[in-house]
């Protein structure tokens, strides 16, 4: 499967598609990279006069890297618009702020994907290479009813 095949399956549109570019993909994980514009709404008030990315945003951006995009990549034909992704959990540890324009790298490597399940430990790093953000990812993957 192309990478900008697995993208343009994302269930997300802008301004809430947190996805860029995909740089690798494998059964075992997912590598990928995003920019935080500095036009994105929830800058004006996050916080005033000083922007810093939300860490409920860092989440997502791992999230839809990490686990969707691989999840999709894993599932091959099977994912289709009856195709629905839910988050189940998250357990993040926040290190360094993230601020407009940065760009940052979400490396994911598949922990499990079993019954619908799928658990991954997810690492964001900005261009420095420093890690901004890591954690373990959970989230199922079914069909509508």
């Amino acid at each position: 499967m192309e990478l900008n095949n697995i993208i343009a399956q994302l269930p997300y549109s802008k301004p809430f598609l947190f996805v860029d570019e995909l740089l690798q993909v494998d059964e075992n994980g997912i590598t990928g990279t995003y920019t935080y514009k500095e036009d994105l709404d929830f800058y004006e008030g996050h916080f005033k006069d000083n922007p810093v990315t939300p860490g409920v945003i860092l989440t997502e951006t791992m999230a839809q890297i990490g686990m969707v995009c691989l999840g999709i990549f894993l599932l091959k034909e099977k994912f289709n618009k009856d195709t629905v992704v839910a988050f189940t959990s998250a357990d993040m540890q926040f290190l360094k702020a993230v601020y407009p324009n940065e760009k940052v790298t979400v490396t994911s490597q598949k922990l499990f994907f079993r019954f619908g399940k799928l658990k991954c430990d997810v690492v964001m790093k900005n261009e420095a290479g420093q890690e901004v953000c890591k954690g373990i990812l959970s989230g199922m993957i079914t069909t509508k009813l």
